[in-house]
């Protein structure tokens, strides 16, 4: 009985493995698809490196992506949320995820990934630049000048030019 069950562990342990590589190899392929503007192809496959790996992070950040390419932010942050279950310290997935909250006028959310971000990295420069149009859609000018302010002393030339589009 033990040896039937040891049997069974490694082949599933060997079988997940063949599927993980099966589903990073549906995501390394779509690279093509995306400079080719087939985004929904793009989607296709990375479903199909999900179904074969649903922890698979970069099949969802990759798809989270082109949903917001595809301006479906809604989809995205269902997969930026995802990924940062599977992984609470991914710094892109924060930024990734605030921007499509931006997208969706949704700014106090937007604020909280932002913050996240800074918490994770204090010099994060886009954390700033875009926690900034977050204040700036809750109505706070002063506070968006302030974070813009900060990304251009981090080194932004983005922040520079928003400066003085927005009067700061």
């Amino acid at each position: 009985m033990r040896s039937l069950l040891t049997t069974l562990f490694v082949l599933s342990i060997s079988t997940f493995h063949v599927l993980g590589q099966d589903a990073q190899a549906h995501v390394d392929n779509v690279q093509q698809l995306i400079q080719d503007g087939k985004y929904e192809d793009a989607l296709e496959q990375f479903n199909m490196a999900i179904i074969l790996d649903p922890e698979s992070q970069a099949a969802f950040i990759q798809r989270a992506f082109t949903y917001s390419v595809l301006k479906d932010y809604e989809s995205a942050l269902s997969d930026y949320s995802h990924v940062l279950q599977l992984n609470p310290a991914l710094i892109s997935a924060y930024l990734s995820r605030g921007s499509a909250f931006n997208k969706l006028e949704r700014f106090e959310e937007a604020l909280l990934d932002f913050n996240k971000v800074i918490e994770l990295d204090p010099n994060n420069s886009e954390a700033y630049n875009n926690r900034g149009w977050s204040k700036k859609g809750m109505g706070d000018k002063d506070g968006a000048c302030n974070d813009w302010k900060t990304s251009k002393k981090m080194g932004n030339q983005e922040a520079k030019i928003i400066l003085k589009n927005n009067q700061c």
